[in-house]
């Protein structure tokens, strides 16, 4: 029997609530090539590095595709519900000039400055709203679920009203976007047939989710309505209209990303705050410490473990090692900030840290431009948490996973409390 790399090691289920140690062992060798080809960077110079490299595509239309054999329970392989279905790129998976254009049509009317310095404020009062009213919820429980009671229904909540998706319709795509991201799999385990079972029903969801959007963005060509996406459909600006196709895929990921890597952040949080209790009590008599503590905990847990979509469109040489040109390439985000030669005692959680310029959020023209919103919507969730609920325990350490490696993140948080503060 072939032994496993650090790599695949840390893909397996079974080492989802912890894969740290073998991050640790795969930094050793900071590029690491794979047996399928695909070259894993872990190391946080290194990443930097590739990520402002130009000649490091994100556009996987770019890279030569994989023999059968070889893509079989590979990154390739893992990958095919959605991106068969999304043959339009969208911001993340595209490269300059097309990238920057897209960006620029989609800046305008997103929140946060330059193009809307007021929009993030003027969500604070909906934002704490919604957090006062599912805490006040929880009065009277004795248990609740960190996931389910809390760190799911702000952002989605959040998420709708910024882009003019009908809450209505919430149960549905929730449904979707579960699905699609359990059939991705880039481990040991995406040949089994499971994995081959999800993948066909997340191939189904991305569909559904696609007619959804397209539906949606054609009642919105037709008749404007309130959000972003009814603004992109209607938007004559000086570069055109974005193509329906590229507006399409740009919609499910905002959809996808709008929530989902902040649903972990929320969850991660609340986790990693109950297994320090000090810190967590800190929090509570510091409040003020909530803007460094969510940079912390951006770090210390990062929402998105490793992204898949990027290859050389060149050789390049890197840390003693040569990427060469077609090569699929991973950044793992989760390893570089653990990382270190970057960061001092990084496996401690220090809600002071200094010097934190972590990879929560990437790096480089692919920084995520919600980071505003994610950060503001974690800040007062966490902050009124730690604020509200009393004597929180965890009921279950570690909770159960989702099946997905890279927006990883608890399924489940179950949390005795002795009561809400109003």
């Amino acid at each position: 029997m072939v032994e496993e790399t650090p790599w695949q090691q840390a893909l397996r289920y079974a080492n989802r609530a912890n894969p740290y140690p073998f991050y640790e062992e795969l930094r050793k060798t900071p590029v690491a090539r794979q047996p399928d080809g695909t070259y894993v960077v872990s190391t946080y110079r290194e990443i930097v590095t590739l990520l402002h490299d130009p000649r490091v595509s994100s556009d996987p239309r770019k890279r030569p595709a994989p023999a059968t054999a070889q893509a079989e329970g590979s990154g390739e392989q893992a990958a095919e519900p959605i991106r068969e279905v999304l043959t339009e790129p969208n911001i993340i998976t595209c490269d300059p000039p097309e990238h920057d254009r897209d960006r620029r049509m989609m800046m305008p009317h997103f929140v946060g400055p330059p193009h809307a310095p007021h929009l993030i404020s003027d969500l604070e009062p909906d934002i704490r709203r919604i957090v006062d009213g599912l805490l006040d919820g929880m009065k009277g429980k004795n248990r609740i679920d960190a996931v389910d009671d809390f760190a799911y229904p702000l952002p989605v909540t959040v998420i709708c009203k910024v882009l003019g998706v009908p809450m209505e319709d919430e149960p549905r795509f929730h449904h979707w976007v579960e699905t699609a991201l359990d059939a991705l799999d880039f481990g040991p385990e995406a040949a089994s047939e499971e994995i081959r079972s999800r993948r066909a029903g997340g191939r189904q969801a991305v569909q559904e989710f696609a007619r959804f959007a397209d539906a949606l963005l054609d009642r919105y060509a037709r008749q404007p309505g309130p959000g972003m996406l009814s603004a992109m459909a209607n938007d004559n600006g000086p570069e055109g209209r974005m193509p329906k196709g590229v507006l399409a895929s740009n919609a499910l990921l905002l959809i996808f990303a709008g929530h989902e890597t902040t649903v972990n952040l929320i969850a991660h949080s609340v986790l990693t705050l109950l297994r320090h209790p000090d810190a967590l009590e800190k929090l509570r008599r510091r409040p003020e410490l909530i803007v460094p503590a969510v940079e912390e905990l951006l770090r210390f847990e990062s929402s998105v473990q490793f992204w898949h979509t990027r290859s050389a469109v060149e050789d390049i040489d890197i840390a003693g090692t040569t990427i060469p040109a077609g090569a699929p390439i991973f950044l793992v985000y989760g390893s570089a900030n653990r990382d270190p030669e970057r960061f001092t005692d990084p496996d401690r959680l220090d809600l002071e840290r200094r010097d934190n310029e972590h990879l929560g959020f990437s790096q480089g023209i692919h920084f995520c431009f919600g980071a505003p919103l994610a950060r503001l919507e974690v800040q007062i969730a966490v902050g009124e948490f730690v604020r509200r609920v009393r004597n929180p325990r965890l009921v279950e350490d570690p909770p159960p996973y989702r099946h997905n490696q890279i927006f990883r993140g608890p399924r489940h948080v179950l949390v005795d409390i002795d009561g809400i503060r109003d």
